[in-house]
């Protein structure tokens, strides 16, 4: 199984790894999740100005990946001065955050996904425990109506009925106590503190401390939290680099019970759900999972995007949900606050497919079989979906054969409503298409298959 799991997934941890959580109210809490099936989520700060990779330039270790895009300094210690100083400069005054949830909520997202801090320790809400925020003097946006761009963009999302999951960035690349000067290594040498915690732990405990002021922050001032999305893997135990997540999250959770916790790519108790990377797996995981994957190429906003299509995400949503996860996609705004037009483009065509097809995909869970060539088998109960993946210029003809072998009484097209007759035969079952769809190129038609 870890074989199969590691062929097309990135950046998680693996199945075998996953521990169930005991408490009931998480359990139950789980089976929410893997009824959402969409997230939105959305990667914005500092590093948005530039059309940069987000945070990680700063590393001189993850430099030959991340400074791609970086052609106008070659001077790291330069470089890295430019991009700390980019919140005297950013201003996203073009910012609606009600106009964000609109399009989230017509398109079918149930979840948001949105970066209170990366690892870059720029904080996007009004944290006590550091000037390097939005709110900040020396940052312009400090008095727009939008400043807590995080506590704004939350209560819109809310108000639009959309469940919320904090990212936070359990490493932070400016806090004095993580990448702290005059130590073994230089700042920004790598991704790891600058010490070892075991060597300075009156140092490493500072930093402990500041991080679950951080947490609680988010979890007493920024009403309900759904998910609280960690980032950073190299920040574990296993690396000497212990935070005690696990006594902070019994604290929220006295606060906020229903919380579920996405501590990446660490496993054990605190990693609720597995989350691959822009990534899908290669066959079905039976355990809660979701994959984030970027609309664009990138999780940050680029000057030079290119988006996927409708039918690409269609696809992508299909392979996800039948393979038993959830597809979290990244929309990253520009530097003024808007969404890339293409980037709504892109969703509002997904959207209309689950207006019409999301029966299929919500509440549903992973089918026996999960998939068979081109068609993807969902389920609720004993009510099964096919859902057919045409490629573009793929027309419908007279029929479709669903190889579905299990028992069948009644087939129903699912984007018109209406009873299809079928017929079996040793491959499965042959259904007529009606007539005002033949010789169409629908993105993926769904039949509901009743037993």
């Amino acid at each position: 199984m870890a074989d199969l799991i590691k062929n097309g997934m990135h950046g998680c941890s693996q199945e075998d790894e996953y521990v169930r959580p005991e408490d009931p109210v998480i359990q139950e809490r789980l089976e929410w999740f893997q009824d959402q099936k969409l997230a939105l989520m959305m990667h914005f700060g500092i590093y948005s100005e530039l059309g940069l990779c987000e945070s990680w330039p700063l590393s001189d270790e993850d430099a030959v990946w991340s400074r791609e895009a970086v052609d106008w300094e070659s001077d790291p210690a330069v470089f890295r001065r430019q991009y700390v100083e980019l919140n005297k400069s950013f201003n996203p005054v073009r910012i609606q955050p009600e106009v964000w949830a609109d399009v989230a909520a017509r398109n079918g997202f149930k979840y948001l996904i949105f970066t209170t801090k990366h690892h870059d320790g720029f904080c996007m809400f009004d944290t006590k425990y550091t000037d390097y925020k939005v709110t900040s003097p020396d940052c312009p946006f400090h008095t727009h109506r939008h400043a807590n761009i995080a506590k704004d963009v939350f209560d819109a999302f809310r108000q639009k009925g959309i469940a919320i999951a904090a990212y936070f960035s359990k490493p932070d690349w400016h806090c004095p106590w993580y990448w702290a000067k005059g130590m073994d290594k230089p700042v920004g040498a790598w991704r790891n503190p600058t010490y070892k915690p075991s060597e300075h732990p009156e140092i490493w405990e500072k930093f402990v401390e500041y991080t679950h002021n951080q947490i609680m922050e988010l979890i007493e001032d920024y009403g309900r939290i759904d998910i609280l999305w960690l980032d950073g893997g190299q920040v574990r135990p296993q690396n000497g680099q212990d935070i005690r997540l696990s006594d902070v999250v019994a604290r929220a959770r006295k606060i906020q019970p229903w919380l579920l916790t996405a501590d990446r790519t660490v496993g054990g108790p605190n990693e609720n759900y597995i989350t691959p990377e822009q990534s899908v797996p290669s066959g079905p995981i039976h355990v809660p999972w979701e994959s984030c994957v970027t609309v664009g190429t990138a999780f940050s906003y680029r000057f030079d995007e290119k988006y996927k299509t409708p039918r690409q995400l269609v696809k992508l949503l299909i392979d996800v949900v039948c393979r038993g996860g959830n597809l979290a996609l990244n929309i990253a705004p520009q530097p003024d606050g808007r969404l890339p037009a293409e980037a709504v483009r892109a969703v509002d065509g997904l959207g209309d497919w689950l207006r019409d097809n999301g029966e299929a995909i919500y509440s549903t869970r992973m089918a026996e079989p999960n998939e068979a060539g081109n068609v993807a088998f969902t389920r609720k109960g004993d009510v099964h979906y096919a859902l057919v993946r045409l490629e573009e210029g793929e027309r419908l003809a007279g029929d479709i054969l669903i190889p579905w072998k299990g028992p069948v009484s009644r087939v129903t097209f699912v984007s018109v409503h209406g009873e299809t007759r079928f017929t079996r035969c040793d491959e499965g079952i042959r259904v007529v298409v009606p007539e005002i769809l033949r010789g169409t190129n629908p993105i993926a038609p769904v039949f509901k298959i009743e037993k």
